[in-house]
């Protein structure tokens, strides 16, 4: 049996990132995925989000989507865009880039590290006990890890054998996905009638102005919404031609199947995210419509929370009641996402009263402090891990400074790349001390004359140091003194030896 420290059930966004944040720490870590390869049939997510954004230009592999995505200002609320080219970052755009692009440039990246992957086999069942997890994979084969995580979904099998509730709502639409041929081109873009949203387009698009212009030719992508959300299983091409003869008056011919799948506004959320050696990150934890475009962000983001936390408790440096962390910081993440999902579907109905509605939010987010918020909440740039009282960075994402060192300049998110935590001194050198903790983190002296901002918060108060964690929050704030600062060593960063 062969036996690692960590086994990740699922290699999609979250189980890649995550394997890549534990490879980074040094922890033995490995994959099990179904599919054979990284490939994915049909459509998932769409684009990346200003923060995700971020937390892979923190890894050094940012460029790597950029080049192959497009930039544009994708952040919004139910059917308003929201500009974020004036927050304080530097990206201040989301990246139009399909998951299974995203996926594809992630695997490149995890397979520069020390990850094995089980391709082509699955998860069947796990027992856990006090040193570990045995795993039982579809080949007969067996795995043995002092921990797991489900990143298998939103139907997880991880997360039902551990006996982790799933409580939420069910679904009140139901909308069908598909690629064909049509006989007859549809009106393509988005388009909203009585019986909800329905859409048309091409795999290839470019970007213009703001505006997707898809290519001339082609099978044509499309979302159809279902009279009804009762739907089970997989829908057919029958059920695809109803909704569309309901929805726009005739099928345009439609023939030549590609693919098919459904998804609905079903919103639930995992009671705990960890039981014992078993946590949950991604659909796993946590599902919601796709408006908003927050879920694969959402995931990556878990993985970037939890891996270097997991990693810490692996090595002895952290007690295990550290992942207790993850669930306190991320669960009201996610029940925000669900939140902001269920509103945005509401707000997608048509009729009168909902109009009316519309109207009023459309109002309310051309409001420039209404505008921030929100935007700053979808775009994940406003997240503020409760850390308790005191300055405005406390909790919240470090800005990516230009810092002026001994040594010359330096961008702040390159003290990240290896996923270690940094206490930045931004004081005279030599007044500020990482005292036992040396070898753990990293003391960076630095200078920084600009402008301390924050996106949706506004300008805050210089700080003299700060204490950033390898996920790139503030872990403590220095305003002239030490104080604080070994309570705040001591609780991320493990007791002193």
């Amino acid at each position: 049996m062969r036996e690692h420290a960590v086994v990740i059930s699922g290699g999609g966004p979250t189980g890649l990132m995550l394997a890549g944040e534990l490879a980074l720490a040094g922890v033995d870590v490995a994959i099990v995925e179904r599919r054979e390869n990284q490939e994915i049939v049909g459509s998932r997510a769409g684009g990346l989000s200003s923060r995700t954004l971020e937390v892979l230009d923190q890894r050094g592999i940012v460029e790597r989507f950029l080049a192959e995505g497009q930039v544009a200002q994708v952040t919004g609320f139910a059917v308003t865009r929201l500009d974020i080219s004036d927050f304080p970052t530097r990206h201040n755009y989301g990246l139009a880039l399909r998951q299974k692009h995203i996926e594809r440039i992630l695997s490149g990246w995890v397979g520069e590290l020390p990850v094995a992957i089980y391709r082509g086999r699955e998860l069947t069942g796990f027992v856990q006990d006090e040193t570990g997890v045995t795993l039982e994979l579809s080949n007969g084969s067996s795995l043995r890890a002092g921990y797991l995580v489900g990143c298998d979904g939103g139907r997880s099998l991880v997360r039902k054998i551990a006996g982790i509730a799933f409580p939420g709502w069910d679904a009140t639409t139901s909308n069908i996905l598909a690629e064909a041929e049509m006989e007859e081109e549809p009106p393509l873009g988005v388009h909203r009638t009585a019986l909800g949203m329905h859409a048309f387009g091409r795999e290839d698009y470019e970007i213009r102005d703001g505006k997707v212009v898809f290519a001339g030719e082609g099978p044509i992508n499309i979302m159809v919404t279902e009279q009804t959300a009762g739907g089970a299983g997989e829908p057919t091409l029958d059920d695809l031609r109803q909704a569309l003869i309901a929805a726009c008056g005739t099928d345009y011919g439609i023939h030549g199947l590609r693919w098919i799948s459904r998804f609905t506004d079903m919103s639930r959320q995992a009671e705990v995210y960890r039981k014992g050696r078993v946590l949950l990150a991604g659909d796993a934890a946590h599902v919601h419509s796709p408006v908003g475009g927050q879920g694969l962000n959402t995931g990556v983001q878990d993985a970037v929370n939890l891996g270097w936390k997991l990693a810490q408790v692996v090595k002895g440096i952290s007690p295990a009641a550290m992942l207790d962390t993850y669930h306190a910081e991320r669960c009201p993440v996610a029940a925000r996402v669900l939140r902001m999902t269920m509103a945005q579907v509401a707000l997608q109905r048509t009729d009168d009263r909902t109009e009316a509605l519309r109207e009023v939010v459309l109002e309310l987010l051309g409001l420039e402090e209404a505008r921030k918020k929100i935007a700053g909440e979808m775009s994940g740039l406003g997240i503020r891990y409760d850390l308790g009282e005191g300055h405005p960075l406390l909790g919240r994402r470090m800005p990516d400074l230009d810092l002026v060192t001994p040594d010359g300049p330096l961008r702040l998110f390159t003290l990240l790349k290896n996923a270690r935590p940094v206490l930045l001194n931004l004081g005279p050198r030599g007044s500020l001390d990482s005292g036992p903790w040396s070898g753990r983190v990293p003391l960076v002296d630095a200078r920084y004359d600009g402008p301390w901002e924050l996106p949706a918060v506004g300008a805050v108060a210089a700080p003299t140091a700060v204490l950033i964690r390898p996920d790139g929050y503030v872990a403590w704030v220095g305003e002239g003194s030490q104080d604080g600062l070994d309570a705040a060593m001591n609780t991320w960063f493990g007791p002193p030896r």
